[in-house]
């Protein structure tokens, strides 16, 4: 590893760039040969990402009732006709041994009173098979993965580190498209490093934060999909985005869900009068996937003008409540509200990006060089819609994959070439920052009004539109002024709006979900929304 003596900016040279200090990013990480030298990249504490606010735990598994075979059946079923059978297979058949990595990693996982691993079930698994550390698994995860890796020499972890772009050799005029670092900007000194190497992993998490509301932290701006469609990669099935049905509603509380295990365990969904509704919707009622329960929930709120609707677990023990739910308990119990008295007001949220940055089983792009593990990527596994708890155990598979095939290909990888150092020379400090809060304000709301959970071709024309002039507007802003972190995520979520809307707009049937009220049904042969750089127009310089 080298550095430049000049403080500002630095440029740095490692074996192996990630971005993103998520479960998905660190499981790279630390699966890495401890002879490279690595690199991962956060844009606050190491441990602030979507991970740490995982609740409900990870689906693998691990019972003897149980079979690899179900929990692909029922993946499948909860994908909508658009899951990957190959995909899903390779996620499945790789959990027991992802779920002892992390087990020999120290995760401290719930037991039962036989001290086995206690495993709960959540909507649309036929099982029980989400082993989790309480209600906070996300945090236990993130935690003691980030422990080990401040443990380990070879990894370097830098903090306030926002992604700007990819270098690829096409953008140095060489031949190939090799992805051979990153252009990063520093927050503390809002200068823009160069950071070069051999591999980079994009680990940046989804794209939810495009919507007003969502369960996701603010980081969540799609900053790996859209760097990774300037750079070339081919996207998929950004069309569609998972609501969880039940996000705290409170006027004081921010963005914070209440698990889907919650229903799991026998929470009862109510409306303001105290009636159960779900059972005019789906006959698995609580336990339907979460598109059919954040639509019977939306449906339901414009149908009685109401702002949210109640989730009730009060005619469960205390004890009990207590035990399997305290970060949530005690979380309500900030705001007035105890749960083993009272039901929890509800309302859905944004919360999981299905589509992404395609790739295959070793996480490989379309650009030599560059992975992409976690939310960022689309492999296949979810199609039109995640089954709950799959998705980190396939930050935990892909991320194990993506380590095995750097560690077979870097004998063979050269050292990244020169490329220059960031030029500020033709910019100047904004002086008007109110463009930026008023686009992202702007840029959110017509997202949820117009690209929500339930959707018309009207109200995509009309997104699309909006975007078009924010994409114009933001490009110039981009051209003329100093980067900073808002620009940068107003930017990218811009990229990622228009990716999403056209990726709508392309899908004429509700599937999963993608629900619009002009294609109600069903076309007989699905396929995957797949948007392709070359042939499409650029949304961002």
């Amino acid at each position: 590893m080298a550095c430049d003596t000049d403080p500002m900016p630095q440029s740095y040279e490692f074996d192996v760039l990630v971005i993103g200090s998520g479960a998905a990013g660190l499981t790279v990480a630390l699966n890495l040969p401890q002879h490279l030298q690595v690199c991962v990249l956060s844009k606050a504490a190491i441990s602030s990402g979507a991970t740490l606010w995982a609740q409900g735990g990870i689906a693998a598994v691990l019972d003897d009732q149980d079979s690899v075979q179900d929990h692909i059946q029922d993946t499948l079923a909860a994908g909508a006709g658009l899951c990957h059978e190959d995909a899903v297979r390779f996620t499945v058949e790789h959990g027991k041994e992802s779920i002892n990595w992390l087990i020999n990693s120290g995760v401290d996982f719930t037991k039962d009173e036989n001290a086995h691993y206690h495993l709960t079930r959540e909507g649309g698994h036929s099982h029980r098979r989400i082993i989790h550390a309480a209600d906070a698994t996300g945090h236990a995860v993130s935690t003691t993965l980030a422990e080990q890796a401040q443990a380990r020499p070879n990894i370097q972890l830098m903090t306030k580190r926002v992604a700007v772009d990819l270098i690829t050799n096409r953008k140095l005029s060489l031949p190939g498209n090799r992805c051979v670092g990153a252009y990063i900007l520093n927050l503390e000194d809002n200068h823009v490093e160069l950071f070069r190497a051999r591999f980079t992993v994009i680990a940046a998490g989804g794209a939810s934060k495009a919507y007003r509301y969502t369960t996701n932290p603010d980081g969540a701006s799609g900053d790996g999909i859209a760097m990774a469609w300037r750079a070339g990669c081919r996207v998929a099935n950004m069309e569609f985005n998972q609501f969880h049905p039940t996000c705290l509603y409170h006027p004081h509380a921010k963005s914070f869900l209440i698990t889907e295990a919650v229903r799991g365990e026998g929470g009862l969904l109510k409306l303001p009068d105290g009636s159960r509704f779900m059972d005019r919707f789906d006959d698995r009622a609580e336990l339907a996937p979460r598109d059919i329960v954040a639509r019977a929930i939306d449906h339901e709120m414009k149908r009685l003008g109401a702002d949210h609707v109640y989730l009730d677990i009060s005619h469960k023990p205390a004890d009990f409540i207590r035990h399997h739910f305290p970060t949530i308990y005690e979380k309500c119990l900030e705001f007035g509200i105890d749960i083993t008295r009272e039901p929890i007001p509800v309302v859905p949220a944004a919360h999981y990006t299905c589509g992404g940055i395609i790739s295959d089983e070793r996480a490989r792009t379309d650009i030599n060089g560059l992975y992409v593990v976690g939310e960022a990527g689309f492999t296949g596994l979810h199609g039109a819609n995640r089954m709950a708890s799959n998705s980190l155990l396939e930050c935990l598979v892909y991320g194990r994959s993506a380590a095995q095939d750097i560690a077979r290909r870097e004998a063979d990888i050269p050292p990244p070439p020169e490329a220059p150092a960031w030029d500020e020379s033709q910019v100047r400090d904004s002086d008007e920052d109110v463009v930026i809060s008023h686009n992202w304000d702007e840029l959110r709301h017509f997202m949820w009004d117009y690209v929500g959970i339930v959707r018309t071709t009207k109200r995509l024309q009309r997104a699309k539109h909006r975007v078009d002039l924010l994409s114009q507007e933001i490009g110039e802003f981009y051209s003329n002024y100093r980067v900073s972190n808002d620009l940068l995520e107003l930017r990218n979520l811009v990229t990622v709006s228009d990716l999403i809307i056209c990726s709508a707009l392309q899908r004429k049937e509700s599937r999963g979900l993608h629900y619009t009220l002009d294609y109600p049904g069903l076309v007989s042969e699905p396929k995957d929304t797949v948007l392709v750089p070359t042939t499409y127009r650029t949304l961002a310089p």
